[in-house]
């Protein structure tokens, strides 16, 4: 404890004279969201420190305790420790990859290190394991099953982190973990390099890519861009990722073997759902077959058009769809199909009304209201806070929207927390800060924000994360809010996405941007008629990235490896067609490289969406809109976040487990 308060003297003598460093305390205002206007780049280090040194105390507390060890005394009082480290990491690693800075970027690249000691310190450390341990191998009977879930997934945590290690193994395993922490920072900043690189030359951001490459008419500029975008940190520069790609995985195999497994996939899945590589080869193995059939028709079909400009002169005679071809011979194709113009869908879809419309479902589905909260300073100016309340008016929480691309934010899009959902040692329930980001088109002088299909169904998908952080009604942060096994996550983001193109969803949302006439009827029919098209190629790309993913992590050795002769023969045993590239290539496949959340794990999107899928033909079964499933659904997995095993909870709200044939039904790969 002297130490505790010895760095934090040190926190309070590093801010300027008379003033605190925010992070020291709660945040003033009500709804509990940072203090972004008093936050400067110097208070963070000192908070990182401070923070660290009050959990080491309480951490100390606890094996100090002379009580016999009990949840209350042990597991509770863990979860509620580090309340000062919280609220600095929420803040610097969420604003780090929304509006980051060369001098906050300096800030996470030092601090990230400190934090992956300190989270091996506690899990590494004998003492306070012994008291977990003797908590654990007691008569559970008592606690509820909240309770029992904290107590497992901490004392597995603890076997996950090496405590069975001698003391040279977790000296080395704690190496490799701050090795890993500053590689993924280093991998991430080359991607922003490089997608900063592919704006500055093509003239816009990656998160436009496909759209262009579907309008772009001239083939010698779709291969540019498909050159540029498909080769991001491959280019044997500076931002090149091979090399710490290839160092990521030679510490991940080395930290596998360490803790008993033969590669990093069998250590990642063994606490999953799937449980073991070989569950998900298989199921991918049979979604890709599926894929690529309907891949091959697709591109028959663009042969056939792109045969049409042979003809006319347009191309030479002989040529063959090629990658950077496929988006822009499938948007024809769907035209003269479905006669479907996106930029006529898009003139309904601006970004207000549909985020008017993502709000407007959660309330007729969950009885939630959103309120604009006027005067609050944000991390971005382009952000924009809304306060969430239910039926009877109480807080739900905060949910923070930030939509736009910029230089300082990493392309894609996601959920994150500001502040988590729990109770306190008091009693109070604690509510959240929700945060959802995307990069979608921004507004220009002639018009405002218009959002294509996939961006309306991308906000949608995100929402839904953040209905599972606000929502969640745990007592113990540990498991609450999206604090869930990886390959259920998805569930509450995808099922979402469902709702996004109903007819009576739409008829709330979809308004021309000028004349304020709601969609018709004749375009809805022709939306949904094409929901399906090009599901080949769409299936195929994810479900590529996925096994990529998995062949990575079950490497036992990455000796003789070079990066992009091991891509393409993965890409060739999956039998993936040479007309589509996965979705993410090695060197910018963030999710698994950039971070640890994904690895071995990418395909938790396909898993999901089975069980995403099966749900929602409960509700075509019962009505898109029904209040009494949408409520079972929001009380039995939307507010219990991981105080029960997922597939408990799924039942509970199902009745039943999920037919693993509805997600090739939902994207009509199959009867």
């Amino acid at each position: 404890m002297k130490k505790f308060f010895a760095i934090l003297a040190i926190a309070f003598a590093m801010t300027a004279c008379n003033r605190t460093n925010p992070f020291l305390s709660e945040w003033s205002n009500e709804y509990g969201i940072p203090d972004f206007a008093a936050i400067k780049i110097t208070d963070y280090m000192p908070a990182v420190k401070a923070g660290i040194a009050q959990q080491e105390a309480e951490i100390q507390a606890i094996i100090d305790n002379p009580e016999a060890p009990t949840f209350e005394n042990t597991i509770a009082a863990f979860d509620r420790s580090g309340a000062i480290l919280d609220r600095v990491s929420a803040v610097l690693f969420n604003v780090s990859e929304s509006d980051v800075t060369d001098e906050l970027n300096a800030v996470v690249e030092e601090a990230t290190p400190l934090i992956s000691v300190h989270s091996d310190n506690i899990f590494m450390n004998p003492a306070f394991f012994a008291r977990v341990k003797a908590v654990y191998d007691a008569d559970q009977s008592s606690l509820t099953r909240e309770q029992q879930m904290v107590l497992k997934d901490m004392y597995e945590g603890f076997i996950n982190n090496g405590i069975g290690l001698d003391e040279a193994g977790q000296a080395r395993l704690k190496e490799i973990n701050s090795e890993l922490s500053s590689l993924v920072i280093t991998f991430g900043n080359h991607i922003l390099a490089e997608s900063n690189a592919y704006k500055a030359e093509i003239g816009a951001s990656v998160a436009n890519y496909y759209d262009m490459m579907a309008a772009e008419p001239d083939r010698a500029k779709r291969e540019k861009m498909f050159n540029m975008y498909s080769h991001r940190a491959n280019n044997g520069n500076e931002n090149d990722n091979k090399e710490a790609l290839l160092r990521i995985m030679e510490l991940r195999i080395e930290k596998a073997k360490l803790l008993g497994f033969d590669t990093p996939a069998a250590q990642i899945l063994d606490t999953k759902m799937a449980k073991t590589p070989e569950t998900v080869d298989a199921f991918l193995a049979n979604i890709m077959e599926a894929a690529v059939k309907r891949a091959r028709e697709e591109v028959a079909d663009m042969q056939k058009v792109m045969d049409e400009d042979i003809a006319a002169g347009i191309l030479p005679a002989g040529t063959k769809i090629q990658p950077w071809d496929y988006m822009y011979y499938a948007e024809r194709v769907r035209k003269a199909r479905y006669a479907l113009d996106e930029a006529e869908v898009m003139q309904y879809f601006k970004m207000e009304n549909v985020r008017a419309g993502v709000f407007g479902n959660a309330s007729r589905l969950y009885g939630l209201q959103f309120e604009p909260i006027e005067g609050v300073a944000l991390f971005n100016p382009e952000a924009e806070a809304f306060k969430v309340t239910d039926e009877d008016g109480s807080l739900i929480g905060v949910i923070i929207t930030d939509y736009y691309p910029r230089d300082s934010k990493r392309a894609g899009a996601w959920m994150s927390e500001f502040a988590m959902q729990y109770y306190d040692e008091n009693g109070n329930n604690v509510r959240p800060v929700i945060v959802n980001i995307g990069n979608f088109n921004k507004p220009t002088a002639e018009k405002p924000s218009l959002l294509n299909i996939d961006q309306v169904e991308t906000m949608f998908h995100e929402f839904g994360h953040a209905l599972h952080g606000l929502l969640s009604q745990c007592h113990y942060k540990s498991v609450a809010c999206t604090s869930v096994k990886r390959d259920f996550v998805e569930l509450p983001s995808q099922i979402n996405e469902n709702w996004a193109f109903e007819p009576e969803v739409l008829a709330t949302y979809a308004f021309h941007y000028q004349t304020g006439e709601v969609i018709p009827e004749e375009l809805v029919a022709k939306v949904q008629a094409a929901s399906n098209f090009n599901q080949g190629f769409t299936t195929a790309e994810l479900c590529a990235a996925s096994i990529l993913d998995m062949k990575w992590h079950e490497l036992s050795s990455i000796e003789g490896i070079d990066v992009e002769e091991f891509e393409a023969k993965v890409c060739k045993e999956m039998g993936l067609i040479d007309e589509i590239i996965p979705r993410y290539r090695s060197t910018y496949f963030n999710h698994i490289f950039g971070s640890s959340g994904y690895s071995a794990g990418y395909y938790s999107y396909l898993w999901a969406e089975v069980l995403d899928k099966d749900a929602f033909e409960l509700f075509r079964q019962k009505g898109v809109l029904d209040k009494e499933t949408a409520m079972s659904f929001r009380h039995n997995i939307l507010e219990k976040g991981g105080s029960e095993e997922p597939m408990t909870l799924y039942k509970q709200f199902r009745g039943a487990e999920p037919d693993a044939g509805a997600l090739l039904r939902a994207r009509g790969l199959a009867e």
